[in-house]
């Protein structure tokens, strides 16, 4: 077998992908300090970097299936690292006491950030679909097509059309309930 540390990216993932518990140390310490940057960049607390930088990781083991070899791995990594810096950052803000005079630009502050991230995390839901479900999803709901007029633009009836949507919805909600940015909702009693 070869030695972790001399492997391509690619090689690399897929060894972690086979469980080689040693080729995710290898991939940790060939990135961290990259990781570290990005995170810390952001928010601007060595404490808090630290947390997101191990945070992305365990992302990344997580999600490691969904990053495509033929490209380059650094800006997926970088867009992990700065998701998870950014809901880390929304969360601390969320939680900080405010003072009074703070208090509007600082909600504001925080509702862009959890607005921004939650973008983030629906475009990376969005990457996950199959592209004629994407298709279909972002004419519906982007360009605000009809039906029929998805239908019309992709090719087929409007009961695929119908169909094509609803699945890309079904896809995007349990991408994003697996990626913890959906939770399911718990009734409450009346």
């Amino acid at each position: 077998m070869d030695d972790p540390s001399n492997l391509s990216n690619a090689a690399l993932a897929k060894q972690i992908i086979d469980d080689d518990s040693g080729a995710f140390a290898v991939l940790m310490q060939r990135y961290h300090a990259f990781v570290f940057g990005i995170c810390y960049a952001i928010l601007k607390h060595r404490q808090d970097a630290e947390d997101a930088t191990q945070e992305t990781f365990s992302r990344v083991l997580r999600y490691l299936h969904k990053w495509d070899p033929r490209r380059p791995f650094e800006p997926w990594l970088a867009t992990v690292a700065g998701n998870r810096s950014r809901s880390h950052l929304a969360r601390r803000r969320s939680h900080s006491p405010l003072t009074e005079s703070a208090e509007p630009q600082t909600v504001a502050m925080t509702e862009d950030m959890a607005a921004s991230a939650i973008a983030e995390e629906i475009r990376l839901a969005m990457d996950d679909l199959p592209s004629r479900q994407r298709m279909a999803f972002e004419l519906f709901h982007q360009s605000e097509l009809s039906y029929e007029q998805i239908g019309k633009q992709m090719g087929c009836p409007i009961g695929t059309a119908k169909t094509l949507v609803h699945r890309a919805r079904k896809r995007m909600i349990e991408s994003l309930r697996d990626r913890e940015v959906l939770h399911t909702s718990r009734r409450r009693a009346s």
